[in-house]
């Protein structure tokens, strides 16, 4: 071999080496741009909390009613102390100020001090949240898990009696108002009606007076109405969607070549038509997961469950404007960050997503 063929071999030799940064782009680019995504969705999350903060301090002073007023008793009080609450609370600052001075100590977690209660806002929403996460989560895993189900099995068995029926009940009740289906769940259930005795109590988290096992079980009685109402009026949105989806995979080839290999129905639906079909699932489990925090205040309300819907509605008839706000603000906030999450886990399922 000669001299002069020793530098070409070193460069075909070095070629392949050079070349490894080009293999590794596609990767990096891929990278880089679910990045960018990243921070896009971060940032229109922070700008959206901050419309929320701002949205929650005016909307509530268009409520009738002064806080002051409620804060006497309704008893006969002079001037002098009615502009003493004013004062100790800031309701005779200017508007501008009280919106400034409320929005510094947003940012700094103080949400300000109740008008009713004496106490300040990030602990009684601190108190209450427990109790919205016990009924909230109870309710969002059981729901989830019926949706999915009966979403699948309805979606294999398309055009059926088990399918019409299902998706029947199921567009039935989600259109029915979660308050007056908890109002009606007490009646039949609570307060009896003809043969059907009072099997649960009508409202309230506990009976009081029970410690250990048996506490817990006074709970989980109290928690059966307000779960079945959550459970019967959520479940419909989650079947609908699998179900669609999976009629979307049905066609596929992929399916069509599965059954060709001789596996049995229930194994291609499982294995292959179900996994693809859960895309658009997921994302809305964590869409309902925070829709279901802030829509909770009704059938709270309804059930007299001692969590944050309750206490919304609590500040809400006096006005108690620091107590209204903060909860305003966590409800949203829930919707925001759970709205969020989804659209950052959706990539790292479907890679199409964020390019």
């Amino acid at each position: 071999m000669t001299a002069e063929a020793t530098p070409s071999l070193v460069e075909a030799t070095d070629g392949p080496a050079d070349a490894g940064p080009s293999v590794r782009g596609p990767r990096a680019r891929t990278t880089t741009a679910y990045l960018r995504y990243v921070a896009g969705k971060l940032g229109g999350a922070a700008v959206s909390l901050l419309a929320v903060l701002v949205t929650s301090f005016f909307l509530f002073r268009l409520i009738p009613g002064d806080p002051v007023k409620y804060m006497t008793g309704g008893r006969q009080v002079s001037a002098e102390q009615l502009a003493h609450y004013r004062t100790e609370f800031g309701l005779d600052l200017p508007l501008w100020e009280q919106f400034t001075d409320y929005c510094g100590k947003a940012l700094t977690g103080d949400l300000g001090t109740s008008y009713q209660f004496r106490a300040p806002v990030i602990d009684k929403i601190t108190e209450a949240l427990p109790n919205t996460l016990l009924l909230t989560v109870t309710a969002f895993v059981l729901y989830t898990a019926l949706g999915i189900f009966l979403g699948t099995r309805s979606a294999w068995r398309n055009g059926g009696l088990s399918d019409r029926l299902n998706t029947g009940l199921a567009l039935t009740l989600y259109s029915i108002p979660s308050f007056w289906l908890g109002l009606l769940l007490i009646i039949v259930f609570s307060v009896g009606v003809g043969p059907v005795p009072g099997l649960f109590p009508t409202g309230g988290m506990e009976s009081g007076g029970k410690e250990g096992f048996a506490y817990v079980l006074d709970v989980a009685h109290h928690l059966v109405l307000p779960v079945v109402t959550l459970v019967a009026v959520e479940y419909g949105q989650t079947l609908l969607v699998t179900r669609s989806a999976l009629l979307d995979e049905m066609g596929s080839d992929y399916l069509t070549t599965a059954r060709a290999k001789g596996l049995r129905d229930d194994l291609v639906r499982r294995r292959h038509a179900v996994p693809n079909a859960l895309l658009p699932t997921v994302t809305l489990i964590f869409i309902n997961l925070g829709r279901t925090v802030a829509g909770v205040i009704l059938v709270e309300t309804v059930f007299s469950w001692p969590g944050l819907g309750g206490l919304f509605y609590q500040a809400l008839s006096v006005p108690d404007l620091p107590l209204v706000q903060g909860l305003f603000f966590v409800f949203a906030a829930a919707v925001v960050v759970m709205n969020t999450l989804a659209d950052l886990i959706y990539p790292l399922l479907d890679p199409r997503v964020g390019r």
